[in-house]
């Protein structure tokens, strides 16, 4: 039976990684998570958050999704949303979701992101 989500993985194109770290830790905040040394080898890089885990690997021929994404939950959306523009991230707000305030985002190598936030 299923029990939990144990990470999303999300693609990347080579040599990216530095990139991808300075936006999941410094951007979202997340912690980088070593890499078996069997996938190490193969480049890319994990991140974490609680329980959250974030996987980026690397695709040759890499080209991100247009629609495909993972839903982040968090806590105070606005400030969110602010320190992602401070660091010139886009964010598009979607009033689509009821009870929900939610907005999209990028990682800088176009993965696409939701982040939302239920509404009390």
């Amino acid at each position: 039976m299923l029990a939990a989500v144990d990470h999303v993985q999300l693609a990347a194109p080579p040599g990216s990684e530095p990139r991808l770290r300075t936006y999941y830790e410094d951007v979202l905040g997340m912690t980088e998570i070593p890499k078996p040394p069997p996938l190490a080898a193969r480049g890319g890089c994990w991140f974490g958050y609680g329980d959250v885990q974030l996987h980026l690997g690397i695709e040759e021929d890499f080209r991100p999704a247009r629609k495909a994404h993972p839903g982040l939950r968090v806590t105070s959306i606005e400030a969110y949303a602010r320190r992602l523009e401070e660091h010139g991230a886009p964010v598009v707000w979607d009033e689509n979701l009821p009870g929900h305030r939610r907005f999209y985002s990028e990682d800088p190598v176009g993965n696409r992101l939701e982040f939302l936030e239920p509404l009390a």
